[in-house]
């Protein structure tokens, strides 16, 4: 590779935590509204500028994701942090307001099978259904973004075809969503296709802020990283400790973690505004309150910094 040829790397990254939210969602251990709120302060303390601190939906749904009107109430917010919480319906857009949330996150699978058997909608009917969402959220000056499960595999369908997520981004634009993630929700995207999909949506809605979401079941979530970077996108969703899963999709498996994401950019010299030694403290503090082991390589084998080779 010549020097005109050399990769260009983005200076600055932003990581936004997703952990209180899509990391717990899964877990069997129910956590307190107490070891919430200290898993969001001290990751705002870490340089988190984005967290999504819950989810407002039906307890019997996600039974794990049921106090977060009083984890709101209670947590305290830092100005310039950015609360965000995902939300199904008006309802759970209402129960947001009230309790002071000024984004939501609407989420639909590009996948028409999984979008059925979830919902009984199609993807574009998904969409085109918050439209009343979208006019609560104008009228009480709450910001939507929008995230597209499935993005780019379905445990039922395989692969899904780029023109499929052009057609939900489009029925998003429509009601308004600016602001829009590509989420590899079972873990199947590769880093070609993660490039492709990123410059092509990149180039085709030159209006929207793109976020990339991945999963590491397969291993290659840094590697989708890496490619996302070089299409131009900047901002990825991450996870303490490296929890979560869909409990919708079967076979997903965590996020990658949030500490293993500062690391690698670190190492790169990519800032990221993050403490990592504090993000490393976090997802051992996570590991104490669920019990078990998690997908954690820094959690595992430390830091590069750390290793010192006695001669």
């Amino acid at each position: 590779m010549t020097m005109q040829n050399k990769l260009a790397w983005p200076k600055k990254i932003t990581v936004c935590e997703v952990g209180p939210r899509d990391g717990l969602q899964n877990e069997k251990v129910l956590l307190t509204v107490e070891q919430k709120i200290e898993l969001i302060e001290r990751s705002v303390q870490a340089g988190a500028k984005i967290i999504e601190i819950g989810s407002f939906v039906h307890p019997k749904a996600v039974p794990q994701m049921a106090d977060t009107d009083e984890v709101v109430k209670k947590m305290k917010r830092v100005d310039g942090v950015e609360y965000r919480a995902l939300v199904m319906n008006l309802r759970g857009l209402e129960r947001a307001e009230a309790v002071g949330i000024k984004k939501a996150k609407l989420t639909v699978s590009a996948s028409p099978t999984h979008s059925l058997k979830n919902l009984n909608k199609t993807p574009e009917e998904a969409v085109r259904g918050f439209a009343e969402c979208a006019k609560y959220a104008a009228a009480h000056g709450i910001e939507l973004s929008g995230a597209i499960s499935t993005a780019f595999g379905c445990c039922f369908e395989g692969r899904v075809p780029l023109e499929q997520v052009i057609s939900v981004v489009k029925c998003f634009k429509e009601i308004g969503v600016s602001e829009l993630s590509l989420s590899d929700t079972t873990g199947m995207a590769n880093p070609q296709q993660v490039y492709e999909y990123s410059v092509k949506v990149r180039e085709q809605f030159t209006d929207i802020d793109w976020v990339l979401h991945f999963h590491n079941t397969r291993g290659m979530g840094l590697s989708n990283v890496m490619a996302g970077m070089l299409a131009g996108i900047e901002r990825y969703d991450s996870c303490f400790a490296g929890l979560g899963g869909c409990p919708f999709a079967p076979g997903a498996s965590g996020n990658i973690a949030t500490e293993d994401l500062v690391h690698m950019l670190s190492e790169m010299g990519i800032d990221t505004g993050y403490d990592l030694a504090e993000g490393i403290a976090i997802g051992r503090r996570v590991r104490e309150f669920i019990g078990h082991d998690t997908d954690s390589s820094v959690l595992r084998a430390g830091r590069c910094s750390d290793i010192v080779i006695e001669q």
